[in-house]
């Protein structure tokens, strides 16, 4: 290392900023996450500047001199002159100053890093000025994975750390904190359960440890999202840190695992329609079972858990024995689709209701009619429906929608091999045919109002069909 890293602390302190245009209120941005007494130097002060100083984080002065130097654990240097610059750091050494010279890296004694707040933990990234860029990539993976909430956990730790030292015995200490900060205290902290997790740890105090191994873990059902890692919420991503095991489905992409923890579990419950290898009742024992052995699990599935991924059945087989289980959602399919062909879902006008229904149904109900609530004004995503393509086109030209009607059929949306396909009702199964699409892929049909006139050669009781969706 050619800098060593460290902290210093701010409290009581004086910084000073030397200058009063952009590249001195940069600066002093980074400055405002302190506790530091912020000085800035300079004859005249641009609006953001002059604002800190009438708000009350900072003071004014508006001449340089050696005394105003005196005992500032900090200098920063940027008043947009290279020689004033030069005059001002020569000034700050003979003070004894630590110096941060704006673009001049051979004036520096110290570089500002990125840095990841999650006070009064923080994260400092650096690259001794080399790359700029890949520092601030670094950040942002950062911020993605550390949760906003988790800098309330330290806090609350230190607060607690006293009690800790009255009431659990030297040898359990260390499973305590493990506890607090990589357990289940965590997790529901950083759930936005704080209130319980908060309760949870004062309870482990008194009761002199951490809780027994055996206690119940948690189940999260979190979405995928339709393919792209970057889809994914930030949500999603802490949870695949946190888990003990992972159980995937056939249609997560390979890079969406690798954002979990690397000595997780991975276990693949992929189902595909007429190959169930993994029926839902074991997937439900599956995820319970390991749930109950005090792990946190993860059921990763592609897109949103609640559109159409079985979640219902997971969340009762959770519920029925206790153990607690939260759903993460994820960018459904229709909206990504949407996304890939560069248009909103709905149109102010055109299609104002927006329906999601499926093509394939349970043993009870094989061949839903996915296409009931299609009609004027609305944009229907078919899920998992190619291989009803025909008898859904049927139905849509029935209720009056006219075969020549634009339909996109997108598949792998969002990832390396994606397709988009433009065709139309008529033509909508022999396109499926044709590109040889799979299940994975959704039917997007756009029924503008205006096309109610194409109704007038359909049948009556269709006709009845549509004068009811109208008038309701």
């Amino acid at each position: 290392m050619k800098a060593f890293p460290m902290f210093i602390r701010t409290t009581g302190r004086k910084v000073v900023v030397v200058g009063g245009g952009e590249q001195a209120a940069q600066k002093a941005r980074l400055l405002l996450k302190s506790d530091a007494q912020i000085v800035i130097i300079a004859a005249a002060l641009e609006d953001e500047l002059a604002g800190l100083v009438q708000e009350g984080p900072a003071s004014h002065v508006t001449e340089l001199t050696a005394q105003t130097l005196m005992d500032a654990a900090m200098v920063f240097i940027g008043t947009g002159c290279p020689g004033f610059d030069a005059a001002a750091h020569g000034l700050a050494k003979a003070a004894g100053c630590m110096v941060n010279v704006v673009d001049q890296p051979e004036l520096c004694d110290m570089t500002t890093p990125a840095i990841v707040d999650r006070d009064p933990i923080v994260v400092a990234i650096g690259s001794a000025g080399t790359s700029p860029v890949l520092t601030r990539d670094i950040k942002t993976k950062l911020e993605e994975m550390l949760p906003l909430n988790l800098g309330g956990l330290a806090a609350l730790a230190g607060r607690l750390r006293p009690s800790v030292s009255r009431k659990v015995p030297r040898e359990k200490r260390r499973a305590f904190w493990a506890w607090v900060f990589k357990g289940e205290a965590r997790g529901q902290w950083t759930r936005g359960a704080e209130r319980d997790a908060a309760r949870a740890i004062k309870a482990a105090i008194t009761a002199g440890g951490a809780p027994e191994e055996n206690q119940r873990g948690h189940i999260s059902l979190v979405g995928a999202g339709p393919g792209a890692r970057d889809l994914l919420t930030l949500r999603a991503v802490e949870r695949l840190q946190e888990a003990d095991v992972v159980f995937y489905d056939r249609l997560v992409d390979p890079d969406v695992l690798e954002l979990a923890r690397r000595d997780a579990e991975r276990v693949f419950v992929g189902k595909q329609v007429g190959a169930h290898a993994w029926p839902q009742d074991r997937i439900n024992a599956m995820i319970v079972a390991e749930a109950a052995r005090g792990r946190k699990v993860v059921r990763l599935k592609s897109g949103d858990p609640g559109v159409f991924g079985r979640a219902t059945e997971e969340l009762r087989a959770a519920q029925d024995v206790r153990i607690s289980i939260d759903i993460v959602p994820g960018v459904t399919a229709a909206s990504a689709a949407g996304a890939a062909l560069g248009r909103s879902l709905t149109e102010r006008g055109a299609t104002d209701t927006l329906v999601i229904a499926t093509g394939t149904g349970c043993v009870d109900d094989p061949f839903p009619e996915s296409a009931r609530l299609s009609g004027p004004g609305t944009t229907t995503a078919f899920y998992m429906s190619v291989r009803q393509a025909g008898r859904i086109a049927r139905s849509l030209m029935d209720q009056g929608l006219p075969g020549h009607s634009p339909v996109d059929l997108c598949a792998n949306i969002s990832k390396k091999n994606e397709q988009l396909i433009h065709t139309t009702v008529r033509d909508l199964s022999s396109a499926v045919e044709r590109h040889g699409i799979k299940s994975e892929a959704i039917i997007l049909v756009s029924w503008p109002k205006h096309l109610t006139a194409a109704a007038e050669n359909v049948p009556s009781a269709t006709h009845d069909l549509l004068a009811h969706k109208m008038a309701n």
